[in-house]
């Protein structure tokens, strides 16, 4: 497949807009700080397809509008000592990209990962003064037989999923013409933006230490260097509930908790068929990465539509051997034991922790293509990101809600996102990314262990 560039622009907020700078955040200025991508496919009637640039002009002047409201994205992130960095909201703009693919939608088949994908994602130049790179690229790309693409990359140091969705829905509420819904809160003063700490940490962080190595290695370079790839894998509603039934069944006695969530246990049964298909030894410590909302665990809870980055990183912890050999419930109770750490009072004293820091840069991954596995995610870890209570189907620009939607990674070894199915019919969506020699094994251990 061919794409062709036709046009590229700055799109700016349609009105001015407060020019400044603005705290972000430790959680923003830590983890993840390069742009996450997510495609969304349509097929437009008729009458959008006659009226040749409508859905362009739809796309451009919506995006000029919507960016009055969520002015934050149109600036730039700006280094301050430390590798710590403050967001310059300078109304400079977001990059709007229009191409043309010499392809129908059905090259894509079921949508499964396809090098193809990469085409329809804009290109960005990490290489550039970070001044320079806009927090949010576009990209529309039309297709022979009708159907368009939408493209979104976001950056991560400036707004998580939640948010992230959220201005995405409102944009579509304002291109096909319904007013805003929810305006987003931008003050991130309410998680002590640019404050000094104020305190000493009072928990041990662990999820900011070194993460584990395989046994007999000082170092991950060697894992780093190996060749990735991408897969979906599809859980029926009926294969949720089994492993949702066998973690319950199999949950260790002293736990009395409430039962296990889906996510809990398809994380459990993600984080067993990694260890298997990696191939560990009994004693390989290994660590799964859990990303939990604070909205509602802060008192007081934060604002409705809160607009930045509301998550911590818990790392649940294990050896493969005793994850691999005992029953589900065993690592869905540790998954389950690194949630529970999530207070308010843990929250504050991870800002804490992280405030009192003299520098961040060991604690950001800059560039996806850089570190390959960030700061944490690697053989023998992994990361299990849940979207499963996130608006990510059904967004409608006035031509008709998506067909498909393919869901953003990091593209690192072990990194991992849980969704809900596009049709509402209680099944399971798990996209991953694993060193390529491992993904068969994987998908092999997956299936057959349900």
């Amino acid at each position: 497949m061919k794409v062709v560039l036709i046009s590229s622009c700055l799109v700016q907020p349609a009105e001015p807009t407060w020019n400044g700078p603005m705290p972000l955040t430790e959680f923003d200025q830590t983890g993840f700080l390069a742009h996450v991508r997510t495609m969304y496919f349509y097929r437009p009637s008729e009458n959008w397809l006659t009226q040749k640039g409508t859905i362009y002009k739809t796309i451009r002047t919506s995006l000029s509008r919507i960016l009055v409201h969520f002015y934050p994205l149109a600036g730039r992130l700006r280094w301050l000592d430390g590798a710590r960095l403050v967001l310059e909201c300078n109304g400079k703009g977001v990059q709007l990209i229009e191409a043309e693919a010499d392809a129908n939608l059905d090259i894509f088949g079921d949508f499964t990962p396809s090098p193809h994908f990469h085409h329809l994602t804009p290109p960005i130049n990490y290489k550039a003064p970070i001044e320079e790179i806009p927090l949010v690229f576009v990209q529309l790309t039309t297709f022979k037989c009708g159907g368009i693409a939408l493209s979104y990359s976001i950056s991560d140091a400036v707004v998580d999923g939640q948010s992230a969705l959220h201005f995405i829905s409102e944009w579509a509420n304002l291109a096909r013409g319904d007013s805003l819904g929810n305006a987003p809160f931008l003050d991130r003063k309410f998680l002590r933006a640019g404050d000094l700490p104020s305190a000493k940490p009072c928990f041990e962080h662990d999820q900011f230490d070194s993460p584990p190595l395989l046994v007999g290695q000082s170092s991950c370079e060697n894992e780093r260097e190996k060749e990735t790839t991408d897969a979906i894998f599809k859980l029926t509603k009926i294969q949720v509930e089994m492993l949702k039934n066998e973690a319950n069944r199999t949950r260790p006695y002293n736990n009395s908790d409430r039962i296990f969530t889906r996510y809990e246990a398809i994380a459990a049964h993600i984080w067993r068929c990694a260890c298997r298909a990696r191939g560990h030894v009994y004693e390989q410590p290994t660590g799964l990465a859990v990303c939990v909302d604070i909205r509602n665990r802060v008192e007081p809870p934060l604002p409705r539509k809160y607009f930045g980055n509301a998550t911590v990183d818990v790392i649940a912890t294990g050896y493969s051997g005793d994850l691999v050999t005992r029953p589900s419930g065993y690592a869905a109770s540790r998954i389950r034991e690194a949630i529970n750490t999530v207070s308010s009072e843990f929250v504050h004293s991870s800002l804490d922790y992280l405030k009192n820091l003299e520098d961040f840069s060991g604690l950001q991954d800059i560039h996806p293509m850089n570190t390959n596995q960030g700061p944490f995610y690697g053989n023998p870890n992994l990361g299990v990101i849940s979207w499963m209570t996130l608006p990510v189907y059904g967004v409608d620009f006035g031509w008709g809600k998506e067909i498909f939607m393919i869901p953003g990674t990091h593209a690192c070894d072990g990194d991992s996102l849980v969704l809900p199915g596009h049709d509402g019919d209680g099944s399971t969506f798990v996209a991953l990314c694993l060193q390529a020699d491992r993904m068969e094994d994987f998908k092999k251990f997956f299936y057959e262990d349900i």
